[in-house]
């Protein structure tokens, strides 16, 4: 299983990202797929996640700024980010399940600042 991760980069406080995390391989059966971050010295959180069923859920500290979203037919998500925050700067990893285990992409940074 491949998970590839991309759209991170520098953003102005207030802007807007699209992170995408596409997922290849032995991925039959994929059910969840989320999204976590890492700050700089701050243990990994979780920020979003879908099923397959559409149910997404959001953390407080992202809700009403992020959506979660995904392409079943591209095995697919995304993180459509806006109203950035210099807090939300971090490593952002896309997370998949498929029949009860586990595995992570690579990560893209995303970093607020003007």
């Amino acid at each position: 299983v491949q998970l590839q991760a991309s759209g991170g980069g520098l953003v102005q406080p207030g802007g807007s990202l699209r992170l995408s995390c596409a997922a290849s391989g032995s991925i039959f059966g994929l059910d969840y797929m989320g999204w976590y971050r890492q700050a700089p010295g701050e243990q990994r959180e979780w920020v979003a996640d879908s099923r397959r069923d559409g149910t997404r859920n959001y953390a407080d500290s992202v809700k009403g700024r992020f959506t979660i979203s995904r392409d079943n037919a591209k095995n697919t998500v995304y993180l459509q980010m806006n109203s950035l925050k210099p807090e939300d700067t971090a490593v952002y990893y896309c997370q998949i399940g498929v029949k009860g285990r586990v595995y992570w992409g690579q990560g893209t940074l995303v970093t607020v600042s003007s």
